[in-house]
């Protein structure tokens, strides 16, 4: 299959529609573990991601340079944690598939391992730990170990999905042993990380360009 570069903007459409759709989720999430505000800081990153995509990058070829000034964007807007984060993981993905117009199987798997390994880095987070990384993990190991077999990016991305999916929920159950939220110790535990969330809400709206 192949991704071009209007494909990859509306990709990025799509996260900031679902992030807004999903802000006020996330952020009751997050008045469990933390300060409440996850949804709002991750509707200010992306509403701004929203006002570059209409504006710099609604012709935009260079799928790298796509991805990379959504990062950039995401980073400036947002102060905090997970600023950085996402920044990162965007940016290391840009990087893998810049100067490319159009994106086939294998530039789409390096992309998105580039991107998990890119937040991990950064957040320097295992799994288990309760956050984003429960999600994007066991999704990039889902990804590689999947187009190894068949390659074909569009049935490894949906297995790998359905991994971060167990991920995400899976950290219900885990203390949180990163953050704000790690003072809370047991009192954690019974509550879905809205990090972990969000992340499985940012892959998954990529469903929609394949």
């Amino acid at each position: 299959m192949e991704i071009t570069a209007k494909d990859l903007v509306q990709y990025f459409y799509s996260v900031v529609d679902v992030i807004e759709k999903e802000k006020d989720y996330l952020s009751e999430l997050d008045r469990h573990l933390g300060d409440g505000d996850h949804g709002v800081t991750m509707s200010i990153g992306f509403q701004s991601v929203k006002e570059k995509l209409d504006v710099d990058l609604a012709n935009e070829t260079d799928c790298g340079k796509i991805s990379t000034t959504v990062g950039m964007t995401f980073l400036n807007a947002v102060g905090s944690s997970v600023g950085p984060l996402y920044a990162t993981g965007f940016m290391r993905g840009g990087m893998v598939v810049k100067g490319k117009e159009v994106l086939n199987d294998e530039n789409l798997t390096e992309y998105w391992i580039a991107f998990v390994k890119g937040v991990k880095e950064r957040g320097q987070a295992n799994v288990g730990e309760k956050t984003m990384i429960d999600t994007l993990e066991p999704f990039g190991k889902a990804l590689q170990e999947s187009f190894t077999s068949t390659n074909n990016f569009k049935k490894a991305f949906h297995k790998a999905l359905q991994a971060a999916k167990e991920g995400m929920e899976s950290t219900k159950e885990l203390l949180s042993k990163k953050g704000r939220s790690s003072r809370l110790g047991e009192r954690s535990k019974g509550a879905q990380d809205p990090g972990a969330t969000s992340a499985y809400f940012i892959i998954k709206a990529f469903e929609k360009i394949l």
